[in-house]
């Protein structure tokens, strides 16, 4: 699913979307659209103008949720979790505990301390993602059906990751930026997942030298991004 928003600034447009689509930032992919105010002459047009795509699941979950989702969380449910991660590490022959902190967002972050933290992180985090998806699965599985769309967003990190990796993925974007503009020329950036795809359209969206699109389709999705002169 496509749906276009405007606002006076990026953060307004995604917040419009998320109202709209009944959605959290994290379950859509975001594309800045060129700015088309040349086409109008002397009017010069002010804001932001972003297409949204959704997955076509991920569209019929929210329908079915109530308009305003609550992010309280039964202890019970979070202590499973909790239990269930740790033993999952020890089937793998590892040791760690697991804590969980909740963020400004209403997210959870199931926080694993090891001393075997790199392994569980996996290379690129894919073992991270992997212990994500597993968690996600069993608490949806043990949620009663009633309570299910108010399972706030959970998130599996180790030593920081996360952030080190948006910050990684950040800069690595300026980076390629900065080649695209002296070489004149576009880039496509290596295949990531929607969220880290976000990142970069939202890094590069303030300058106007260069666009961001996505191309491909699924997990082989990739950024382009494209000397604006170029095209």
């Amino acid at each position: 699913m496509l749906k276009e928003f405007e606002g006076k600034s990026e953060k307004e447009a995604i917040s419009k979307a998320m109202e709209a689509l009944n959605l959290s930032s994290d379950e859509f992919e975001v594309e800045i659209l060129p700015d088309d105010s040349k086409k109008f002459g002397f009017f010069k047009k002010n804001g932001v103008r972003i297409r949204v795509h959704v997955n076509d699941d991920v569209a019929r979950t929210a329908a079915a949720r109530p308009a305003h989702i609550n992010t309280e969380y039964d202890e019970n449910l979070i202590n499973q979790g909790v239990e269930f991660v740790e033993k999952i590490i020890s089937l793998m022959g590892y040791s760690g505990s697991v804590s969980v902190e909740q963020r400004e967002d209403g997210k959870l972050v199931f926080n694993i301390d090891s001393d075997d933290s790199a392994i569980l992180i996996g290379k690129q985090g894919k073992n991270l993602d992997a212990l994500h998806l597993i968690l996600n699965v069993y608490l949806s599985s043990i949620c009663p059906e009633n309570l299910e769309s108010a399972l706030p967003r959970v998130i599996v990190d180790s030593q920081d990751y996360r952030h080190r990796r948006e910050e990684a993925i950040v800069r690595n974007a300026l980076k390629n930026a900065d080649q695209v503009v002296r070489s004149k020329s576009s880039r496509l950036l290596d295949p990531m997942p929607a969220f880290e795809r976000r990142l970069v359209h939202t890094a590069l969206s303030e300058r106007h030298d260069i666009i961001t699109q996505s191309e491909g389709e699924g997990n082989a999705r990739q950024v382009r991004i494209i000397y604006k002169g170029s095209r």
